[in-house]
């Protein structure tokens, strides 16, 4: 076969070895709404704004005409009140992290300021921490997964500047008691989020299906703010998200202006500057063609999947799942005679691709599934694949790992390893090797490179993942390898 000449048809080589984007059965990263005419829109829309710039608002008012729109849209999701505003951020990622610096920066009396988090809040919060150096305090969950509101509740002192809900939280799919937190938060005058980049464009629909779910909007006394992201459920092309403020004072602090140079002054609503106009017209013209009649029945639809992937697991003596999901999350586990990685690579191998997840705080591995309304029609190619993936990782036997290597990986200091030992740590872990021609060559199964991380403590984890994206991340240059 020829190689590819122009640089489109190189796009679409490379673009071979990627996960699915459309076909229902990506099952977390991608959310599909199974709809082609969803998906011609969002591109044609996406390339129309491509060159536009949503720095300044009064140069491209259309830019600024849609994000207005679509936080409205938002806005009466959410319960919001006549006060509500919000932006349009780049993620869930960015929207959290605003909030945290929101909150962090609307207390400058506070020296070290703290936020209160439930041990399943998403990374993300974390991740704030780090950058805008505020303290975490975790506090564990209860045995249904859900934060433990009295203990959320004990945790908040002075210093406190934020304290955060999930609505549903992403390793487990389930809704926190946002009512008791939010209450807790406000009666000690301290902002409360809540994280509905997951669940955010889907719960409210829930509701009017019939559905079960407990209050989490801004109808709750006490929510602050509200994250939630349109790639995800609204079915927009990557990436936006919507934080939502109870009203305009509370946003203020997220704001960023600068006249302290020679050029233009400086005003930003996000931590970005220039931002591509793509992913807001993207966004917009998907809300605009589903519109809600349409997520009704687009939420009616992922629902459908996920009582039928609820049902297949009950039918699977191996499986359990691991909390009856609130949401589109579907969070499994697996008995002794089948392993989880292994049911995860059989599971890929057949063209399922689940998330598998580390051992955490004394509970075992599981396989996260985000369910998607494109996923209904393949629901029973998934059963079938299901049933088969958990005869051959019962037939496979479980993944051993040596416990002299154990032993090893649990002596060892992350903080103490130089390049050198990472590289024959990646390499003895199979998470890198290195094929003929000296290029990176990764591992088409990860069961057992899994199976070694499910050992190591989360500090070695990171440590080896950092140094694993830090290899994957290198120049090609001019001349050098395809």
């Amino acid at each position: 076969m020829a190689e590819p000449t122009s640089p489109l048809e190189r796009l679409r080589a490379l673009q071979g070895a990627d996960l699915p984007v459309h076909g229902g059965r990506t099952l977390a990263y991608v959310y599909d709404s199974g709809e082609p005419e969803v998906d011609r829109v969002a591109r044609e829309a996406v390339a129309a704004y491509a060159a536009s710039n949503a720095l300044d608002p009064t140069a491209f008012p259309s830019l600024l005409r849609m994000e207005n729109e679509l936080v409205g849209f938002a806005c009466d999701l959410l319960d919001a009140p006549a006060s509500a505003v919000g932006t349009v951020t780049s993620g869930g990622t960015e929207s959290i992290l605003l909030a945290v610096q929101g909150a962090r920066d609307s207390r400058p009396d506070v020296t070290r300021p703290r936020m209160v988090l439930p041990a399943t809040a998403h990374a993300a919060f974390h991740k704030a921490a780090h950058y805008f150096g505020v303290e975490t305090v975790l506090v564990p969950v209860g045995r249904d997964f859900r934060a433990d509101a009295p203990a959320m509740a004990a945790a908040i002192d002075d210093d406190t500047v934020l304290v955060v809900a999930s609505a549903p939280s992403y390793a487990h799919g389930v809704v926190d008691p946002v009512t008791e937190i939010a209450a807790a938060a406000a009666g000690r005058g301290v902002r409360c989020h809540v994280d509905a980049c997951i669940g955010g464009w889907v719960l409210p629909y829930a509701g009017r299906l019939g559905r079960d779910v407990r209050p989490w909007t801004f109808a709750v006394e006490g929510v602050t703010s509200i994250s939630v992201d349109t790639h995800k459920y609204a079915y927009a092309p990557k990436g936006t998200s919507v934080l939502v403020h109870r009203d305009a004072g509370l946003r203020k602090p997220q704001f960023f202006a600068s006249a302290a140079w020679p050029g233009y002054t400086m005003l930003n609503a996000t931590t970005q500057s220039t931002r591509s106009g793509g992913p807001v017209a993207g966004t917009w013209a998907v809300v605009q063609e589903i519109g809600d009649a349409g997520y009704l029945r687009l939420a009616g639809q992922a629902f459908d999947a996920v009582d039928a992937i609820v049902a297949m697991v009950d039918d699977e003596p191996a499986l359990r799942l691991v909390v009856a999901p609130d949401s589109t999350l579907v969070t499994l586990a697996t008995d002794a005679t089948c392993d989880p990685f292994t049911l995860t690579d059989e599971l890929v191998a057949r063209g399922w691709y689940v998330q598998p997840q580390l051992s955490f705080a004394g509970d075992g591995p599981s396989i996260h599934l985000s369910v998607s309304a494109g996923t209904l029609a393949h629901v029973d190619d998934l059963r079938t694949a299901l049933r088969e993936s958990v005869a051959a990782a019962q037939a496979a036997g479980p993944v051993a790992v040596d416990a002299g290597v154990v032993a090893f990986i649990e002596a060892l200091d992350p903080a103490a390893l130089g390049d050198d030992d990472f590289d024959g740590l990646l390499a003895a872990s199979g998470l890198v090797g290195a094929s003929a021609d000296g290029d990176l060559e990764l591992p088409t199964r990860m069961a057992e490179v899994n199976a070694m991380l499910d050992v190591a403590s989360p500090a070695m984890r990171e440590a080896l993942l950092v140094a694993f994206l830090d290899r994957l991340q290198r120049p090609v240059r001019a001349g050098g390898p395809a």
